[in-house]
């Protein structure tokens, strides 16, 4: 080979081999920094333990209130959607324009920042970037060449971790502000009291401007200086021509009056409730409506400004849409600052007596179980339950009432029999579905009383109770959060009961309506019940329509009583304030019966299918195949004699010589009630003297003293029992015995004293003028 061919081989052999030869070095290098980064990887792992304020928000993404972070930070989470392109652009402008393009280390800036501070002997420029800034954020560390070394090693983890996005979102959860606010976000809300999207360009540069002085650009304290930066990086941005022109010169016009304000504390019993519920989340969305709450809140204080002088200082209030399950508006107590009048109280949650408000539910109960209808009869007079003698809240009574009526005018005699119809335990059972927490504790002992209050409820209970009538029946749990999509429903009641219940709950004519009511201008189209608990400390008031569901509790919460304290009066007024606020503008749609439910004509009298004896009759609602089908009978026939003066039995009748007359057929216990209260009626002759037959099922009912019940007397005092009974309407004249001997006589209606002679079990007969026996036995005993 030629010398000429040997260098001609070498010029075209030798380059590739070269380059393969650096090739190979880069490799290995690069496989090497890979192996050593994969190393300390492994040995110094990244850990982002980031500790956020709490924040409770609306159901429009609005902040309801804030808590301060573990560390005692305002160190609020920014939402993806919150950072606005205006704020992202100036950021990334400002700190690091080619973030989108290095691995988390720009090399070139790094260089120029090195050769700089070494000519200058001295720190001149630096060469941070976004993500290294975030690395010093997470472990701050004094500034040197060494811990510069660290940041870019983190910096590389956090580019390897995350996407770009999440970076800069993690820069702006962090970037200092001065004091204990961290972030963005946080700086937003308590610098300009809104959402970092809503920042104007003017803002979002201010903001921008202060992470690289946080001690000295105080927002409130040195506003001019930050002007002053602030429009130097606005020129800056109208030369790089990152706005529109228009835009940057009004933000270089608008003034900055801002200055540190307080963190929300809108409504603060709520807040705090879903603090502690979630103690974890940095962000609670809740579907409380600001609106709604706002309005709710303003309403309430206002309102007990007028009854503060009445001795009653709190109220509470909760809103739920009935569509939505979702709660709207949470009111703990009018005045959160009073703490002279246990404002901190969370009003909702508070345990108290429900008063008369379990009756719609009770009354729906015994609808679905075709115990009654809303034209049935029920008796209200005065009745003993074995010692339990309840009263009316006037101490009056109506004698044979409608149920409807009786609901409607909340009567608490007919109620207390119609549970002891239904069962104390069934009824229980029904409200343990409804998640009555105490009840659900002390359900095997209650008693009849439960119906009058004689139990544990909250407003949150109650008030969830009664938007079920607005859905059919159907009971759902109240939604608090946003990301709650649960369905869980139960059937409490038939469509049919509770449609009922919406018609006589809806009834204006009726004793808790407010004083001067019907002259509002906006009365509401809404269902409603009131309640006033015993000892005058508890008023209640909810009501519905098809949008919501409002629940009203006024009294105090040390539990005194006072004497002008009434559902009617007290709570109501607010409900009507409340539907004719929120509500003000809906439409009057109202609930359209089911196809459950059908129409009969019924007896005026009893509520009963028509005999061919009834002249009055009207149109009821009922639930076909379920309701009673038994024929009226508040007549009876009755043969006397042609002179009026006696009765007759079959066995007894005499040939001919009588006639049939038409008399009412009262219950022993409505007899009694015309005759103590002196009340006119058509009484049956007296039966037949001569007649031998004894009719033992229409014997006395011995109504004092209760059978069963132990008394305990002062002998000393000479302390008496009361002997009273109940007796159908044809009996004149009763005997009473002691231990089989014979004590007194007396008329039916009479009311016999006696003395006991002697401690012990009692036999009390009672024989009327027919030869009708009724025997009851009680115990004596003496106090020492």
């Amino acid at each position: 080979m030629t010398l000429t061919s040997k260098v001609r081989s070498f010029q075209f052999t030798s380059p590739p081999e070269k380059a393969r030869r650096w090739l190979r070095f880069a490799s290995g290098g690069l496989v090497l920094l890979v192996g050593l980064f994969v190393l300390l990887n492994l040995a110094f792992p990244l850990k982002v333990q980031v500790s956020y304020s709490p924040v409770i928000t609306a159901s429009d993404g609005s902040i309801l209130h804030s808590f301060l972070s573990k560390d005692d930070k305002w160190r609020m989470q920014l939402e993806p959607d919150e950072i606005s392109e205006v704020l992202k652009i100036a950021v990334l402008l400002k700190e690091d324009k080619y973030f989108n393009f290095h691995p988390g280390v720009n090399p070139v800036a790094m260089g120029r920042a090195l050769v700089g501070n070494l000519v200058a002997g001295r720190k001149t420029s630096g060469a941070s970037t976004i993500t290294m800034q975030v690395a010093r954020l997470l472990y701050p560390n004094e500034r040197t060449y060494w811990h510069k070394l660290t940041e870019v090693f983190r910096a590389l983890q956090l580019e390897v971790r995350y996407s770009k996005d999440e970076i800069l979102q993690l820069y702006l959860n962090l970037v200092p502000y001065g004091g204990n606010i961290e972030g963005v976000k946080a700086a937003s809300v308590l610098y300009f009291h809104q959402s970092p999207k809503q920042l104007s360009l003017a803002q979002a540069v201010a903001l921008t401007v202060i992470p690289n002085k946080p001690s000295s650009l105080r927002i409130g304290v040195q506003n001019g200086k930050i002007v002053g930066f602030r429009n130097k990086w606005l020129r800056y941005f109208a030369r790089e021509k990152a706005f529109p022109q228009n835009t940057i010169e009004d933000a270089l016009l608008e003034p900055l009056n801002a200055q540190r304000l307080e963190a929300p504390r809108l409504a603060p019993h709520f807040a705090y409730r879903m603090f502690r519920q979630h103690q974890n989340q940095a962000l609670i969305k809740t579907t409380l409506n600001p609106g709604v709450q706002e309005k709710v809140e303003q309403l309430a204080y206002n309102y007990l400004q007028q009854l503060k002088y009445r001795n009653i200082h709190n109220a509470a209030v909760l809103v739920i849409n009935n569509k939505t399950n979702a709660v709207e508006a949470y009111l703990g107590s009018a005045d959160f600052s009073d703490a002279l009048h246990g404002g901190q109280v969370d009003g909702v949650r508070a345990i108290r007596s429900p008063g008369s408000t379990l009756k719609p539910f009770l009354y729906a109960t015994a609808f679905e179980r075709g115990l009654i209808t809303p034209k049935s009869m029920i008796s209200d007079v005065p009745i003993d339950y074995a010692g339990y003698r309840p009263e009316n809240y006037f101490g009056t009574y109506s004698g044979n009432i409608s149920v409807e009526q009786a609901l409607a005018t909340s009567l608490n005699i007919p109620a207390v029999k119609l549970l002891d119809q239904v069962g104390v335990g069934s009824f229980v059972q029904k409200l343990k579905q409804a998640e009555f927490s105490q009840i659900k504790k002390a359900g095997d002992h209650l008693g009849l009383s439960l119906i009058l209050g004689g139990c544990g409820v909250n407003l949150e209970e109650l008030t969830a109770l009664y938007a079920s009538f607005a859905r059919q029946g159907t009971y759902a749990p109240a939604h608090w959060l946003q990301a709650d999509t649960t369905t869980a429903k139960k059937q409490l009641l038939s469509p049919g009961a509770a449609f009922m219940v919406n018609q006589i709950l809806t009834q204006l004519q009726r004793p808790d309506l407010p004083h001067n009511a019907l002259n509002s201008a906006h009365l509401p189209k809404i269902a409603w019940k009131t309640g006033t608990s015993y000892g005058r400390k508890d008023a209640w008031s909810i009501g519905y329509n098809q949008k919501y569901t409002v629940g009203v509790w006024v009294g105090n919460f040390s539990g005194e009583g006072v004497p002008e304290l009434n559902g009617t009066d007290t709570a109501t007024p607010l409900l009507f304030s409340i539907f004719n606020t929120i509500d003000y503008n809906s439409k009057d749609q109202w609930f359209l019966g089911p196809k459950s439910i059908g129409t009969r004509s019924v007896c005026v009298e009893s509520g009963l299918p028509g005999n061919t004896f009834c002249q009055d009759l009207v149109v009821d609602t009922y639930l076909p195949g379920i309701s009673t089908a038994q024929k009226c009978a508040h007549l009876k026939q009755v043969p006397v004699s042609v002179d009026g003066k006696f009765a007759y039995c079959t066995s007894c009748l005499p040939p001919g010589e009588y006639t049939q007359k038409w008399y009412p057929n009262h219950a022993p216990e409505i007899l009694t009630y015309f005759v103590t209260q002196h009340l006119p009626y058509v009484a049956l002759p007296p039966h037949n003297p001569a007649c031998s037959r004894i009719f033992q099922e229409f014997a006395p009912i011995i109504s004092s003293p209760t059978a069963g019940m132990e008394y305990l007397l002062e002998q000393s005092d000479h302390q008496k029992l009361m002997l009273q009974c109940n007796t159908y309407n044809e009996v004149k004249k009763v005997y009473w015995y002691i231990n089989d001997k014979f004590l007194q006589a007396a008329a039916s209606d009479e009311r016999v004293f006696f003395e006991p002679d002697q401690a012990g079990k009692l036999k009390i007969s009672c024989l009327d003028d027919q030869g009708r026996n009724t025997n009851s036995y009680v115990t004596v005993k003496f106090l020492e």
